[in-house]
C-alpha cells in the first residue's frame, strides 16, 4: 500500500515515476514555472513545506548546528498549514511514489531528508480507517438530504 517517499536535487527529477515537490522557500531562479518538470525541478512547488527565511538564515550563518537546525524545522512542520500539506503527501505516497526535491549538493545536510522522516513517521501513525462515516469525509456529508 505505502509507496517510496525519496529525496532529490532539483535538476534531476526528470524520469522520476509518482510526483515530484520542490520544497524550497524559493521557487528556482530563471526556470519559468511551466518549465519545472520538464527540467527536472518539480511537478508542483510546495514552499509550505520549507524551513522559515530565518530559520535558514540562522544556520546558514553557522548559528546553529544541523541537529538544532533539524529540531526547529520539526518543530515548524508541526504547526499551521505544514501539518496539514504532509497530511497530504502522506496520502499522495498511499497512491505512488513521492519525492522530495532542493537545491542542496548534500542530503545529509538538507532539510528534504528530515521532511522525508517527518513523512514517513507520519505515515507510520495513521489511526487505522473508520468505517463509521461510511466513506463520507465528514458527518454533515452523510445526513439524509432535507428537503427544503
Amino acid at each position: 500500500m505505502a509507496h517510496t517517499i525519496s529525496t532529490y536535487r532539483y535538476g534531476e527529477a526528470i524520469g522520476l515515476p509518482g510526483i515530484s515537490l520542490g520544497v524550497t522557500r524559493q521557487p528556482p531562479r530563471g526556470i519559468r514555472r511551466e518549465d519545472y518538470w520538464k527540467k527536472g525541478y518539480c511537478d508542483v512547488w510546495l514552499p509550505v513545506l520549507a524551513p522559515s527565511k530565518e530559520l535558514v538564515k540562522a544556520y546558514l550563518g553557522g548559528g546553529m548546528t544541523f541537529a538544532t537546525f533539524s529540531r526547529r524545522y520539526r518543530a515548524e512542520m508541526k504547526k499551521g498549514d505544514a501539518r496539514h500539506v504532509i497530511d497530504l503527501v502522506v496520502a499522495m505516497a498511499g497512491k505512488g511514489p513521492v519525492h522530495l526535491g532542493c537545491f542542496c549538493e548534500d542530503e545529509s545536510r538538507c532539510h528534504r531528508a528530515v521532511l522525508q522522516k517527518l513523512v514517513m513517521d507520519a505515515m507510520r501513525d495513521l489511526p487505522k480507517k473508520s468505517s463509521v462515516f461510511k466513506g463520507y469525509a465528514s458527518p454533515p456529508c452523510s445526513m439524509p438530504e432535507i428537503a427544503d
